[in-house]
């Protein structure tokens, strides 16, 4: 198990400790998470497939507030890596979060470029590893669990950065575009799943969300990330008829707009965008 600390926050003042907040940013057909942590921090998960994620950052952090701590790209297919590129441009992004899997696209080589041209840190990630950002509150890093680094991978989904937020009591599974492979590989791992939030995989596609999963998150909440009308059919049918039958609450960007989850370490609450 690797640890490491994110450097910028301040752990034994009582005063500092306020809520965590984890916004699933409403960018259409694609991903975009924004974590504001109880010590001040901005962890930017993804940046879905277009500039869109400015807009809503400016909606979700204070007009001042131009700091991102930590970014973290899960894996460099467009719906995750577009917007993430006029993110660096604009905002004062610290350091920087991937796999470092090989891809030629153009817009992945940009966002490469223009970390390179600003000579942001960065860190290819391997799970199992921990992320300690304060007092209760870590980022564990669970997949991937080999080093993919310059490797070309045949499916970049399954090369997906699987995360776990966990602060107090609450948390929250992050699975980027992970598909059933992956699940079975941290279910084999005997990784401790269990969540209160699961961001379902890859926008709800059929590939992804096996019963077998669910059985070890045992999530209160399933949140979708997804474009209204989208081409690809997400989320498929079958996977919400299996969030349906195991009971759990669904949440979807295209149909709530960006969704906020409050937690004091102890409950969650849903809260209204506005």
């Amino acid at each position: 198990m690797i640890i490491f600390c994110l450097i910028g926050f301040t752990v034994n003042s009582e005063k500092d400790r306020q809520n965590l907040e984890v916004d699933f940013l409403d960018v259409g057909q694609g991903d975009s998470i924004l974590i504001k942590t109880p010590y001040e921090q901005n962890i930017l998960i993804d940046g879905g497939p277009s500039p869109k994620v400015l807009s809503e950052l400016g909606k979700n952090l204070a007009f001042f507030d131009k700091n991102i701590d930590l970014m973290v790209l899960t894996h460099p297919h467009s719906d995750h890596v577009d917007g993430l590129i006029e993110v660096l441009r604009r905002y004062q992004v610290k350091k920087v979060l991937m796999t470092g899997v090989v891809h030629t696209a153009p817009d992945y080589l940009t966002f490469l470029g223009e970390i390179n041209k600003q000579k942001i840190e960065t860190q290819t990630v391997i799970g199992p590893q921990d992320i300690i950002l304060g007092k209760d509150l870590v980022l564990k890093i669970l997949y991937p669990l080999v080093d993919l680094s310059n490797k070309q991978v045949d499916n970049l989904n399954n090369s997906s950065i699987v995360a776990k937020l966990v602060y107090g009591q609450t948390s929250f599974l992050l699975s980027a575009d992970a598909e059933e492979l992956v699940e079975q590989d941290l279910l084999n791992s005997k990784i401790d799943l269990a969540a209160n939030v699961l961001k379902v995989a890859h926008h709800g596609s059929k590939n992804s969300t096996s019963q077998e999963f669910l059985a070890a998150v045992k999530p209160q909440f399933a949140v979708i990330s997804v474009g209204k009308d989208n081409d690809f059919g997400h989320p498929h049918l079958r996977t919400l008829d299996t969030l349906e039958k195991n009971k759990i609450m669904v949440l979807r960007t295209d149909q709530a707009g960006t969704i906020k989850f409050i937690s004091d370490g102890n409950k969650l609450q849903i809260k209204n965008r506005d």
